[in-house]
């Protein structure tokens, strides 16, 4: 397969899995979380498909279209291992959705990166709230979801906490 074909499924599976995502979490109260902006891409989806949500965004280092940066009051710049851990505190057990796009293709730092995540996510996430990763990002007592049937498994992740 060419990396243009690679590419093109892993977007269509990530566009899959949000709306899966976010369809999962409709009457689901909370705001969204996008952990990784990269170039706004996703986060112009969520915007979409979440109106009426805040959309709270982590990123190290902004470098997005300009259309698709949060403002101050919604972004959070900087190293993730800090800016996720802040976020513990303020928004515990009351985030409905998290779409988390933090692969770098480097397995030993995705590893660490999803570790971390991973431990994160239960404290929150609120009741019945949903994860869309491109890592496995699982815990222990998470659900995991079926994805649509045109992902391949382990192309994404759904999850949702019990």
């Amino acid at each position: 397969m060419s990396r243009l074909d690679s590419f093109i499924r892993r977007v269509q599976a990530q566009r899959a899995c949000i709306d899966e995502a976010i369809a999962l979490v409709q009457g689901l109260p909370g705001p969204v979380f996008e952990l990784g902006l990269g170039n706004g891409r996703t986060y112009d989806h969520l915007r979409e498909g979440c109106q009426g949500r805040d959309i709270f965004v982590f990123e190290r280092k902004v470098a997005a279209h300009p259309d698709c940066i949060p403002d101050a009051e919604h972004l959070f710049e900087g190293n993730l291992e800090d800016t996720l851990e802040a976020a513990v505190g303020r928004f515990s057990g009351q985030v409905a959705l998290v779409h988390a796009d933090l692969g770098s293709g480097r397995a030993d730092r995705d590893a660490k990166v999803s570790a971390f995540v991973a431990a994160r996510l239960p404290l929150l996430l609120a009741p019945g709230g949903v994860v869309a990763s491109d890592q496995d990002v699982g815990w222990p007592g998470a659900e995991a979801l079926a994805l649509p049937p045109e992902v391949r498994p382990g192309r994404y992740h759904l999850y949702r906490k019990g």
